[in-house]
């Protein structure tokens, strides 16, 4: 179970040190590094290489963003099986929902506790 956890941290910690190369040596600013990572987990599962990541890496590979981009497009392929194009449209919502509204609410909710600090 121990080398779970580490593979897990191990794993993780790399996927961070990749954004903050992106910052620090290619200079991206965070907007552009979310999207890189993103469209990295997006592209992995579309060839089939994001499940047995995350079989490997478990949470490691599920907490990160690129795990985002992940269920965006196993959704999205998901749901075309089904319905069609309009299954990539309804599928990429329909899994990533939760995740969406919950950033959606607890932003509100930071937003009307603390004091914003920006320029009058």
């Amino acid at each position: 179970m121990i080398s779970i956890f580490i593979t897990s941290f191990i794993v993780g910690g790399l996927i961070c040190v990749v954004g903050q190369l992106l910052f620090d040596v290619a200079k991206l600013t965070p907007a552009h590094t979310l999207c890189i990572l993103v469209v990295a987990g997006s592209v992995l599962d579309g060839f089939g290489l994001y499940e047995p990541f995350i079989d490997f890496a478990g949470a490691g590979a599920t907490i990160p963003i690129t795990s985002f981009g992940n269920s965006l497009t196993h959704g999205a392929m998901a749901e075309a099986e089904k319905h069609g194009f309009i299954g990539v449209l309804t599928g990429m919502f329909e899994v990533t929902s939760s995740g969406i509204s919950s950033a959606i609410l607890f932003g509100f909710i930071a937003a009307l506790i603390f004091k914003s600090k920006g320029k009058i």
